[in-house]
């Protein structure tokens, strides 16, 4: 029998991706919402932009908490993004056979790492303000 026989007689084989694959997670939930909240009306997506973009003067607790949770998961996010980006950037200049040496890859790790801290700050103080109106 040919491979594709085989693959063709297994029922437990999916055909194509689908929804029944993937595992829920916090980015998913959170993206759900936000659909939601937008296909809800004005009011669904001022409680959406309560709870994660800012609570508000009037918030309570519960809404203050669940405010600053989304902020540091969005700093941790940023943050792992720019470190993702310099690192790729580390690891193309190490394609093109630079920076072998221990002690110059070790350096340009770190530097990685700071860029990323001071990019994540820049974002933070200058960019996100501007757009959350702050």
């Amino acid at each position: 029998m040919k491979d594709a026989e085989i693959m063709a007689k297994n029922p437990n084989r999916p055909l194509s991706p689908h929804l029944q694959v993937y595992r829920w997670s916090p980015q998913m939930i959170t993206l759900l919402w936000w659909l939601s909240a937008i296909g809800g009306g004005a009011e669904s997506y001022a409680t959406f932009q309560k709870y994660v973009v800012s609570a508000g003067e009037s918030a309570t607790g519960f809404e203050t908490a669940i405010n600053w949770f989304f902020r540091l998961l969005g700093l941790a996010v940023t943050f792992s993004f720019f470190q993702h980006l310099a690192s790729g950037i580390r690891h193309l200049v190490l394609d093109i056979g630079a920076g072998y040496e221990l002690k110059a890859n070790r350096t340009w790790a770190s530097a990685a790492f700071i860029a990323a801290f001071f990019a994540t700050a820049f974002v933070v103080l200058f960019v996100a303000p501007r757009f959350l109106g702050v």
